[in-house]
């Protein structure tokens, strides 16, 4: 019997950074963007405070370019994709992990 793996993950928020697009020799390309999704907590005197959580986005091909055009610092939207874990060094040559989303769908708000 074969498993089923499920990787999904949905966002609410708003983009935080302007889109940096990388496009490759072979006419593919790829759009990296954050969003900010809120979270509201009770404090210890009762107030109700929120924080920000920041979020690392990325999106190949069609989508890429969709997101290159449309997506605009600040826009609230809903997004749809799968975690994705990996490593990389950064310039100090030291190696870094991080975690990203890998948007297949996104819906502005």
């Amino acid at each position: 019997m074969a498993t089923t793996i499920r990787n999904h993950v949905t966002l609410i928020g708003s983009i935080g950074t302007m889109t940096e697009v990388t496009n490759f020799e072979n006419g593919s390309k790829i759009a990296r963007f954050s969003i900010s999704t809120e979270k509201s907590f009770r404090a210890n005197n009762g107030s109700t405070r929120l924080t920000k959580e920041w979020h690392r986005i990325f999106a190949w091909g069609n989508m890429a370019q969709f997101i290159e055009h449309y997506a605009e610092k600040g826009k609230k939207v809903a997004i749809h994709g799968r975690l994705v874990n990996r490593t990389y060094l950064n310039t100090d040559g030291q190696k870094r992990n991080i975690t990203e989303v890998e948007l297949r769908n996104i819906i502005g708000l």
